[in-house]
């Protein structure tokens, strides 16, 4: 089952025309799984716009200065990008393959409005959204798709309950309108969760959007325990993709997938390794697409995998019978794995 086909499925089962892609924290697969979506998207022929919530795209991350993802577009590809941050945002379609920079608005209405003006061009839309700008899915109008990784936290632990605790916030359910309620004017900060929690609140807890609860990790995870926490715009997030490889540390790939599926109670994919675990998809998720790049379908052949999901991808050792084709590049190594990329 190929990673980018399969979240690609659960986006439109959503019936929804845009999907965004959040974070836990920086370098935890956000662009790798947009591209995934992406490609996926453009073999079945789907028309695609893409537009970022911050910075998107580089060669070299500007804060901490490590390689990053690059974003191979195709011709037919509209994206909607400023030619630097503050100007206003210029839509363009894509002539001929290139790799793109995506530089985002700075405020989340202007970036609302990128995605209407993309999706009069578009089948579907797709949103890099950065972690501290939350507010560009308040409308409820994306399906989302959580990213987490090693890079998130010192631990395995922290990261699972840093993308649970994201996840079941994303996921407040609407409020009962006959039902008694207090309404929350503005953000839900952890400072009110604490009052709140102290005065035994058993009313409902209404904020406008999943986005205006501002708080992460265990304090999200005490607040959704012990209040009522509800909203008026709910929001639709249909799958997660786990990164288990980070700057300083690295997790054994399928423990660490299968971790994620059960922390949050949704599909997870690793967008890396190609590898799934949680809820099963439908067989048409198996069945779709073939592979874009001949490269990556040979290497795939050579290693007895259905696919190579990206350039960057994670091989078990356990799984190697052969040596690597010559066109695979080791660039990272595990007891348990080998972290490859693409020549």
């Amino acid at each position: 089952m190929r990673v980018g086909a399969a979240l690609l499925e659960h986006v439109r089962a959503s019936g929804l025309s845009s999907v965004a892609i959040v974070g836990i924290a920086k370098n935890v697969g956000k662009t790798v799984t947009m591209r995934a979506i992406y490609e996926a998207a453009y073999e079945q022929g789907v028309r695609v716009g893409l537009v970022s919530a911050g910075y998107d795209g580089e060669a070299i991350d500007a804060v901490f200065g490590n390689a990053k993802p690059r974003l191979l577009l195709y011709p037919g590809t509209w994206v909607a990008t400023a030619s630097e941050f503050g100007t206003p945002l210029a839509l363009e379609a894509v002539e001929k393959e290139r790799y793109y920079e995506l530089l985002g608005p700075p405020t989340a209405s202007a970036l609302r409005a990128a995605v209407h003006e993309l999706r009069r061009h578009c089948d579907l839309v797709l949103i890099d959204g950065a972690i501290d700008r939350l507010a560009v899915i308040a409308t409820g109008d994306d399906a989302i798709v959580v990213a987490c990784g090693a890079a998130a936290a010192p631990t395995q632990e922290a990261v699972l309950d840093d993308v649970r605790a994201l996840v079941e916030r994303l996921r407040i359910p609407r409020y009962d309108e006959r039902e008694p309620a207090l309404h929350i004017d503005g953000a839900l900060v952890p400072e009110m969760v604490d009052r709140l929690v102290g005065a035994r609140e058993r009313r409902q807890i209404v904020v406008t959007s999943p986005a205006a609860a501002v708080f992460a990790g265990r304090t999200a995870l005490r607040a959704l325990e012990r209040l009522r926490l509800r909203c008026e715009r709910p929001v639709h997030v249909v799958a997660v993709t786990a990164a288990s490889i980070g700057p300083e540390q690295r997790f054994e790939p399928m423990s660490f997938l299968s971790a994620v599926a059960e922390a949050t109670g949704l599909p997870a994919y690793d967008v890396y390794a190609g590898a799934s675990a949680g809820p099963a998809v439908s067989p048409k998720a198996r069945k779709s697409g073939i592979e874009l790049h001949p490269g990556r379908a040979r290497i795939a052949a050579a290693l007895g995998r259905e696919a190579i999901e990206s350039d960057e991808f994670i091989v078990m050792r356990s799984q190697l019978r052969a040596p690597l084709p010559t066109t695979v590049r080791v660039v990272g190594e595990a007891p348990t794995y080998l972290l490859c990329e693409v020549k």
